[in-house]
């Protein structure tokens, strides 16, 4: 679609250029401030917001995406997911999902502004207080995905991180460890 879009514009600009060297006179200030500088950029503008619009509707899978919540408090995070029976488990400082499936990340803070940041999944996403912010991640493959506050929230920041371990979809929330098998790993 985006190479089509490239195409069309690199005519529209060599059309321009011909119509150029072929019509000698002058054309008048008013017309190219309307002609190019408003509707050609209207045109483009347009051409891209639908396009992103469509990509974009693309990109972010509609099926149920499992839920799991992020409370961070100075300076540590506490992951919740639905355990084997479907209620909903504290899992101690790693967050633990699902590998190849949408995840939605609920997340929260108790105190300051933090930030979820696990760079190999996903962007960042505020946890502001009094807010619930939410943010889709999904792993590709089963492993280890280190995670971090990406934002400065007092003299323990460096130290608040923690591990995404995103489980063999078969085998999760099965094999998920409680809390203090997780501590003495």
């Amino acid at each position: 679609m985006f190479l089509a879009g490239a195409a069309g514009l690199t005519v529209f600009v060599m059309a321009l250029l011909a119509l150029s060297f072929g019509r000698p006179r002058a054309v008048s200030e008013r017309r190219w401030t309307w002609g190019l500088g408003v509707w050609f950029s209207l045109a483009i503008l347009s051409g891209m917001l639908v396009a992103g619009v469509a990509v974009g509707e693309r990109l972010v899978p509609r099926d149920a995406a499992i839920e799991v919540h992020a409370h961070a408090q100075q300076w540590s995070w506490t992951f919740t997911h639905p355990g084997p029976d479907g209620a909903m488990v504290e899992a101690g400082r790693d967050l633990h999902i699902p590998a190849g499936q949408p995840v939605d990340v609920r997340i929260t803070s108790a105190d300051v502004i933090h930030s979820f940041w696990v760079p190999r999944l996903a962007g960042k996403m505020d946890a502001i207080p009094g807010r619930e912010n939410v943010l889709r991640i999904q792993a590709a493959s089963p492993g280890i995905y280190e995670g971090r506050c990406a934002e400065f929230c007092g003299i323990g920041y460096a130290t608040h991180r923690f591990r995404v371990i995103a489980h063999d979809p078969a085998e999760w929330p099965a094999d998920v460890p409680a809390p203090a098998e997780e501590a003495s790993e």
